[in-house]
Parts: C-alpha cells; structure tokens; sequence
C-alpha cells in the first residue's frame, strides 16, 4: 500500500545517515476507502493525491513544531507498506491511516517530495497559519491552502545528496 508521511528535512537527514524514516506518531495518509468513496469517478492517481495533500499539511504542522533545516519547506515521504501494517483511522480523518512500523527502511521508500528555495515565500505563511486553520479560522486556511497549491520537487530517495544541494 502506498502510503505518504508529513516530514521534514531534519528527518531525511537522519533517513541519510540512519537508513530509515520513522513513522511520526504511527499515523500516515493512503487512499483509504473513505477517501476513494468521497472521490467517486476519480483514478486512484488522482484520490491518492488528496491523501499527499494531506502528508504536506502534516509536514507544516511538524514545521510549526519547529525544526533546525529548512523551516519553511514541506516534506512528504510516499513508502510502501504491506496493506496488514496499515489501519484505518476513522476518527482522525479520511485518509489518515495507522502504520504498525516504527520506521520505514530506505527499500520500502518509492520517493520523496520537498519544497524548493521558490515556494519558501508561500510555504513560511502557512507554517505560521497551520495551527489558526486547524482551529477554523478560515483567512488563515486560506493561506494553507495558496501554499497547497505549489507543487512540490520530486526527489529519488537514493540520492539524498541532492536533497540537500550536495550532488
């Protein structure tokens, strides 16, 4: 099952250096069947791409958090898991799901996608924002949802090198 996790640049560092990604919390957003039947008529390319929405989103509430490298660029990890790890979350929302696995090793990553230097301007306002959109106020979703609408670079998780301007 292809699941997206919210990260970080402090995580892919340690995913450098360590060889696995933790799973923040346990959870993870997928195209659960709750989000397929919400998007009915749509590919599956198309409805796991609102559970991606969901990961970035995580990632700038993980922002928000704080973070030593790039405060201001979204992460979202898409590894596969074996479908009986995964378990639907109902009550956290619907893509989110549970993931059994503490970390997810570097094999099972099928790619990685991070905010560049550009899109920093929109991305900072939102990690600002997150936690205000979160509780309803709907000018600050607003600014969420402009920094949703860049897209993020894709990245090969062989090459973390050049995640970090290194290759």
């Amino acid at each position: 099952m292809r699941v997206y996790l919210p990260s970080t640049f402090d995580l892919l560092r340690r995913l450098a250096e360590e060889g696995s990604h933790p799973v923040v919390g346990g959870y993870g957003f997928t195209a659960t069947p709750a989000l397929v039947e919400a998007f009915e008529g749509l590919e599956l390319e198309e409805i796991e791409y609102f559970a991606f929405l969901d990961a970035a989103e995580g990632s700038l509430r993980m922002l928000n958090a704080g973070v030593e490298l790039f405060p201001a660029r979204r992460v979202v990890v898409s590894v596969d898991v074996d479908d009986s790890a995964c378990h639907v979350d109902e009550e956290a929302g619907d893509s989110v799901v549970r993931v059994d696995w503490e970390s997810v090793p570097l094999k099972h990553i099928a790619s990685i996608h991070v905010d560049i230097e550009e899109t920093e301007q929109f991305t900072k306002p939102a990690v600002e924002a997150i936690v205000a959109a979160d509780l309803g106020d709907e000018d600050a979703a607003n600014v969420v949802a402009e920094a949703q609408d860049y897209f993020m670079a894709y990245r090969e998780p062989t090459r973390l090198d050049f995640v970090f301007g290194e290759g």
